[in-house]
């Protein structure tokens, strides 16, 4: 399938984070349409599935304001310039549940809203976990909660773990996990 003619781009609104542009587009069979989209731009992001040397996933409690509310979810965040994807992971660990890994392994890029949004993040895995406190830009302190990894079905089924980044995340870890319960059985 051709990719449809871009006719007209027009600015809409910005703001620090986002820029909302209308996009006048001619697909393959003539049709005209105007969509509106937050196109790519800025850094990619990271979202780390950790596991400490317990078999635990560390998860934090962190305000969600598109929803107003607090959210139990998966430390992720902004890759800085020149910063490899497994860098920026430890680096998040360290900033939001004061750990770093020794081991990374990315596993796959995530798409969100593509039909909206240019943005994806990127999931990585983390295991030799080892305490290191670095300074986050959270306006307070963030709830560090270790998971045991025996009882992630029922932290997919609660009702305060509902980001589906995260939950998308952990589904594509399962297979890793399964390796490392092997290794300490």
């Amino acid at each position: 399938m051709p990719l449809p003619e871009i006719i007209a781009t027009e600015t809409l609104a910005t703001s620090r984070f986002f820029k909302i542009e209308a996009l006048d587009l001619r697909f393959s069979n003539g049709v005209e349409r105007r969509y509106e989209r937050l196109p790519r731009g800025g850094a990619e992001g990271v979202i780390v599935v950790a596991v400490n040397r317990h078999n635990e996933l560390l998860l934090i409690r962190e305000y969600a304001a598109g929803f107003h509310e607090i959210q139990l979810t998966l430390p992720k965040g902004l890759v800085e310039p020149q910063e490899s994807m497994e860098a920026a992971a430890s680096r998040e660990l360290a900033e939001e549940v004061g750990f770093a890994a020794n081991r990374t392994e990315l596993v796959k890029r995530l798409t969100l809203a593509p039909s909206h949004m240019g943005f994806s993040i990127n999931v990585v895995f983390a295991t030799d976990l080892y305490p290191h406190q670095l300074q986050g830009d959270e306006p307070e302190p963030i709830e560090l909660v270790p998971w045991p990894l025996q009882r992630l079905d029922e932290l997919l089924h609660n009702e305060e773990f509902c980001e589906a980044r995260a939950i998308a995340a952990l589904a594509l870890c399962r297979p890793l996990f399964s390796q490392l319960l092997e290794a300490t059985d």
